[in-house]
């Protein structure tokens, strides 16, 4: 069992949980993620890891408390257990390329972190695009100023840097500064999409991670299927992360919305019943 050391809360629904956790810390490289268990009856959280210290052996995870798993994940304190498996999924392919531009929206700049850190220390000149819908949504920005040469804000209200998409921004970068290397890009599926139809014209190689995709993380339930290049992948163990020119983003799309009816519904029995208990306690 893996044991909380500390709980941060860093932006409205967004809680970071420093783990005790050595194998995988010892094993962890960027993209990689963890199966997290709350309980024996509960439901797998598939979570990227933000970082990582062998040294110390510790693991950290920012999640975002939208369904009833991650919300009862938020009631946990430092000195509780659970269960934590892992590294899964293939790691990034790091190389010297020169620059690299990586794209975070909302959530997707907590896996976005390991990967800015790695093309760093491989000696990439790493330019950051972080967008979310309002100030407080960009989360992690010292992290990221820490690994990158550049970083552009930009938000849905303006609330942050330029009002905007990270597309925007993007298409500015390359006019001031040319096509880059490479391009990462981690976020919602729509924002995923915008920025592999602005760099497929200009031949900029992107790569995208489809982490939020996954269930059960190991490629038994077949829940993470999705059609890239013309094939089928399952992207807990094929990825997380393809070629974002190659990914059916329809069809992405289509398979995060199956389950969202009973997501709702198992979300909204956990709050009626913590509500309930709040007032039975007089609280």
């Amino acid at each position: 069992m893996a044991r909380i050391l500390k709980i941060d809360q860093i932006a409205p629904a967004f809680k970071r949980y420093l783990i005790e956790e050595p194998v995988v810390a010892n094993r962890h490289k960027a993209g990689q993620f963890v199966i997290v268990l709350l309980s024996d009856l509960g439901e797998r959280i598939p979570l990227t890891i933000a970082a990582s210290d062998a040294l110390r052996g510790t693991i950290t995870l920012v999640v975002q408390e939208v369904g009833k798993t991650t919300m009862e994940m938020g009631r946990l304190r430092p000195g509780d257990a659970l269960r934590v498996v892992g590294p899964l999924g293939r790691p990034t392919h790091i190389e010297k390329l020169g620059t690299c531009v990586c794209i975070g929206g909302g959530c997707g700049i907590a896996p976005l972190l390991p990967i800015a850190r790695a093309n760093r220390d491989a000696g990439n000149h790493v330019v950051s695009i972080l967008g979310g819908r309002t100030d407080e949504l960009v989360i992690l920005r010292p992290e990221m100023e820490v690994v990158s040469e550049e970083v552009y804000y930009i938000t849905d209200d303006g609330s942050l840097g330029a009002k905007g998409l990270v597309t925007d921004a993007l298409e500015r970068y390359i006019e001031i500064s040319g096509s880059p290397a490479q391009v990462v890009a981690i976020g919602p599926a729509v924002m995923m999409r915008a920025v592999s139809e602005l760099t497929r014209p200009l031949g900029i190689p992107t790569v995208v991670s489809l982490n939020t995709i996954m269930i059960d993380g190991t490629g038994m339930c077949g829940g993470c299927r999705v059609p890239v290049g013309g094939e089928s992948k399952f992207v807990c163990v094929d990825g997380p992360e393809f070629d974002g020119h190659q990914v059916d983003y329809d069809m992405l799309i289509k398979r995060q919305r199956i389950y969202l009816e009973q997501e709702e519904i198992a979300r909204r029995r956990f709050l009626e019943k913590h509500e309930c208990r709040a007032a039975a306690m007089g609280g």
